[in-house]
């Protein structure tokens, strides 16, 4: 029996730093979701109200200057620290109102939080969302050591900063940081500025 003990023992004493060690990836995770709900809660506010309410979380829970420099890629080096920042500062905006905008497809539906496993010095958190028809889908949060986000995976392999980097492909042959920076600002304008569907 004591050696029975001891085992168990010796078993949480492995098992239970590894759970405290992803606890801060889940709850980064579980803090963005909890603003979710709170924001659809009673209805679906207006886009910029949307905008309002989540974007301190996301600004919170996201690593945006690492994003960014990963979706432009090579050419980011040889951007000014001005155009840098400026870009920063429009995918940051551009992203919180895109993420606002999809919110309205998940009203009324369900935010799930699953598990958490390390992987390449940060973690990868799988969640499920379920809209109110019955259609689920798999979201993963890429965390970096210090529980950032810096990407999200649809099913698994759908990158958002892969994505995003398709889609800056052009302006930034066609007008190098200036063109991107324009691309990013008309079409978070655009978003902002269109009339809701009824």
């Amino acid at each position: 029996m004591r050696l029975i003990r001891l085992g168990l023992l010796a078993l949480a004493l492995v098992a239970g730093p590894a759970r405290a060690a992803d606890e801060p990836a889940l709850e980064t995770v579980r803090k963005v979701y909890a603003r979710f709900e709170e924001t659809l809660r009673g209805g679906v506010p207006p886009l910029p109200e949307r905008v309002a309410s989540v974007g301190p979380v996301l600004e919170e829970t996201f690593d945006f200057p690492a994003m960014v420099k990963l979706a432009v890629g090579q050419p980011w080096a040889g951007f000014t620290p001005e155009q840098q920042a400026a870009i920063t500062e429009a995918f940051r905006r551009n992203f919180i109102t895109t993420y606002a905008n999809r919110l309205k497809q998940a009203a009324g539906g369900k935010f799930e939080v699953q598990s958490a496993e390390k992987r390449n010095g940060g973690s990868l958190v799988q969640t499920r969302v379920t809209t109110p028809d019955g259609d689920e889908s798999q979201i993963d949060f890429v965390l970096n050591a210090e529980n950032k986000v810096t990407d999200v995976l649809l099913n698994g392999n759908v990158s958002e900063v892969a994505g995003q980097r398709t889609s800056f492909s052009q302006p930034l042959k066609a007008g190098g940081a200036d063109g991107l920076l324009t691309f990013l600002r008309q079409r978070t304008e655009g978003m902002l500025s269109a009339k809701p569907t009824p």
